[in-house]
């Protein structure tokens, strides 16, 4: 997955979720940000973040948050990127699910529809469909990565869907893909919200599949690396 037209810029200040003022060239810009988390350990006066410039007409800004550096290490922050690159492994069968090992891929329909719940992804193959869920993590200490960074019933809700299918017998999988890389393990962030440490563990005890990948990211690029260990 690539981005075009990315600059460095640095980091003011973020007066609500959804937009950030940076300075970039000297100048100060109004950035949309794509990411609503709280992502209060990233977003820090002064630090270095990426913005893509947008041609797009209509739009409110013309630039959008994309990355930011935190000490070392770059993060990319689109909430949008971690479904773009499991597309991609997708189409390439890279994707390390063992639901999908040895299995050839027929039909990869994003979005899915199931009644009121909707699905990341539905992936066809030649014996069966895998429903997958995906969810990007952002927050990292000491090589750790957590997640959610704030309360997310709607992820408890994908949790239990995902939970009732494997249930019935189908095939169903979580995906989360850390936006970062070289970090130790992955585990829920029960501090922030134990219910959904207590969902997955569910989840897992049910038959859902859990799977987490970090990437390499540079500033416009990003793209799924090696799974990395789970631990609940």
């Amino acid at each position: 997955m690539e981005y075009s037209q990315v600059s460095p810029a640095i980091f003011l200040r973020r007066p609500n979720r959804f937009i950030a003022h940076c300075l970039l060239d000297g100048r100060e810009v109004v950035a949309h940000v794509k990411n609503t988390g709280r992502c209060r350990e990233l977003l820090l006066p002064g630090v270095t973040v990426y913005l893509e410039h947008s041609d797009t007409p209509g739009r409110k800004t013309a630039y959008s948050l994309i990355g930011v550096q935190k000490g070392e290490r770059l993060i990319n922050m689109d909430s949008q990127a971690p479904n773009k690159v499991v597309g991609e492994a997708l189409a390439q069968g890279t994707l390390p699910l063992d639901s999908l090992s040895g299995r050839q891929v027929t039909k990869i329909r994003p979005e899915y529809r199931m009644g009121e719940s909707r699905l990341d992804f539905l992936v066809e193959t030649e014996a069966y469909p895998v429903y997958l869920e995906v969810k990007g993590v952002t927050l990292e200490e000491d090589g750790v990565v957590l997640f959610p960074d704030a309360p997310t019933q709607r992820g408890i809700k994908h949790l239990e869907e995902l939970s009732r299918l494997a249930q019935q017998g189908e095939h169903t999988a979580l995906v989360l893909v850390v936006q970062m890389e070289n970090v130790r393990y992955f585990t829920p962030n029960r501090k922030t919200h134990p219910q959904f440490g207590e969902a997955l563990e569910a989840a897992a005890q049910a038959g859902v599949e859990l799977c987490c990948c970090d990437c390499l990211v540079t500033p416009d690029s990003m793209v799924l690396h090696q799974p990395v260990p789970i631990r609940l």
